[in-house]
């Protein structure tokens, strides 16, 4: 018999449903992976709370779907009687008295939440580490680290303490991690999940999105996720056909634009990097899709309007004075830097990010799917980070670390770190992405790419 911690969310959720097992046995199992973790996945578990969900899941006759099935929160979800630290020291001891719209959904739906996963301060950093319970390493060697700002997420995934974990995207933040600890990581459409009455989407760059092992679990909480909230500004009509079912579908053949060339000309894309790339080139091309190979058409102009969107988010967090000393180097970094930031600048950057990646998008109508790396290294010490000491060093080093990821959030388009390559002994993903509203067709492509390297 197959391990509980080896199956997917969907054969976990029929192996319960077959009383083959129960809630609380499932629970109980997966508490016990947690407890034995030495990968810093997680910052707080609650195992009270998930046995005493999974006790009354099991007394239900009629379950919800996935009743029994083990997620965690990320750190910076607020989380009803749960604490949640945002990674910062400044919140360690914050219990939010009410939960984000996504916990609810994803609670209404039988998951049992053990806890939340790890995360940099405030989710600003590709790298998951702070000062409230260090850093997250990749499974594949615990020495480096899992990625940001969802690594806490994407290593439960990875080493079997979850079948699947929410997470958010505003830089790469799904899809970082899930390169550094080789799972699927998928960042929606801009407005394709609501964010709920609670989080701003002012600057359109954040969405929640999933960590799993299978595009079969992907799609059933994006379907969970993906319908209007009321509250949000910015939310799409839940899809006429859900996206487990589209994911079933044939694509058809496909028009594939591939570059592997950063649009930063300072940073250089590592050997794995472009191994990985080829690899998904040749095999979509096996798959019968035409795939075909451009310059990078980004302009390295949006790097700097990115940064003063991204920081002014940061400076927008009412801190007192007394606070910002208590701060991460790179969280003041940002902190400091938004504070400089006029309106006007503001507005011009939002524009300029708004028109440019349309202009960008719009002269590549003719293809359906974009094939690039994820990552243009391969997962990284947890002290390279930062052990410069100065964070516009910190900077320049995770844009030599990521160099693509951000670009799907300032375009809003759908993305996926889609894993199945290993390069000198650890993971590396390639990135899928689509034109916005595409989110079916790039997690259909995605598990070509899984079934193919037997990841599916």
């Amino acid at each position: 018999m197959t391990a509980l911690h080896e199956l997917d969310a969907h054969d976990l959720a029929a192996t319960i449903a077959a009383r083959e097992v129960s809630c609380v046995e499932v629970t109980r199992h997966f508490l016990d992976r947690v407890e034995a973790d030495h990968l810093g996945a997680f910052v707080t578990v609650t195992p009270e709370r998930a046995l005493t969900r999974a006790a009354e899941l099991d007394s239900l006759d009629d379950r919800p779907p996935f009743a029994g099935v083990p997620t965690a929160f990320k750190d910076l979800t607020p989380t009803a009687g749960v604490r949640t630290t945002m990674g910062s020291r400044l919140l360690a001891d914050e219990v939010p008295d009410h939960s984000a719209h996504l916990v609810d959904l994803v609670e209404e739906a039988g998951f049992v939440s053990l806890g939340k996963t790890n995360t940099p301060e405030f989710g600003l950093s590709s790298y998951t580490d702070n000062d409230v319970v260090g850093p997250t390493g990749t499974p594949a060697d615990p020495a480096l680290n899992a990625g940001g700002s969802s690594g806490g997420a994407a290593a439960a995934v990875a080493a079997h303490l979850l079948p699947l974990a929410p997470g958010s995207d505003g830089g790469g933040s799904i899809r970082i991690p899930a390169s550094c600890c080789g799972v699927l990581g998928f960042k929606p459409s801009r407005g394709r999940v609501g964010a709920g009455p609670d989080s701003p989407t002012w600057s359109g760059l954040a969405t929640d999105g999933v960590l799993a092992r299978s595009v079969r679990d992907v799609a059933a909480v994006l379907d969970l996720l993906a319908r209007p909230v009321p509250g949000s500004s910015r939310v799409w009509p839940a899809p006429a056909t859900p996206f487990a079912q589209e994911v079933r579908r044939e694509t058809g053949r496909l028009r594939i634009a591939t570059w592997t060339d950063p649009y930063l000309d300072f940073v250089e894309a590592s050997p794995g990097s472009v191994a990985a790339v080829a690899a998904a080139r040749e095999a979509l091309a096996a798959l019968g899709h035409e795939v075909v190979e451009i310059a990078n058409p980004w302009p390295a102009d949006l790097e700097p309007q990115f940064n003063v969107v991204w920081s002014a988010g940061m400076a927008s967090v009412p801190l007192p004075p007394e606070a910002i000393g208590a701060l991460r180097p790179t969280t003041r970094y940002w902190y400091e830097r938004g504070g400089q930031a006029s309106a006007p600048a503001l507005a011009a950057a939002l524009t300029f990010l708004e028109l440019t990646t349309a202009t960008v998008n719009a002269s590549l109508a003719s293809f359906d799917l974009f094939l690039t790396p994820t990552l243009a290294l391969p997962p990284q010490p947890h002290a390279w980070f930062t052990e410069s000491g100065d964070p516009t060093e910190d900077h320049r080093r995770e844009l030599l670390f990521t160099p693509y990821t951000a670009l799907m959030n300032m375009s809003g388009q759908p993305a996926a770190s889609v894993p199945g390559h290993v390069h000198e002994g650890l993971p590396v993903g390639v990135m899928l992405a689509g034109h916005v509203g595409a989110d079916a067709l790039v997690l259909q492509a995605a598990d070509q790419l899984m079934e193919v390297s037997g990841r599916s």
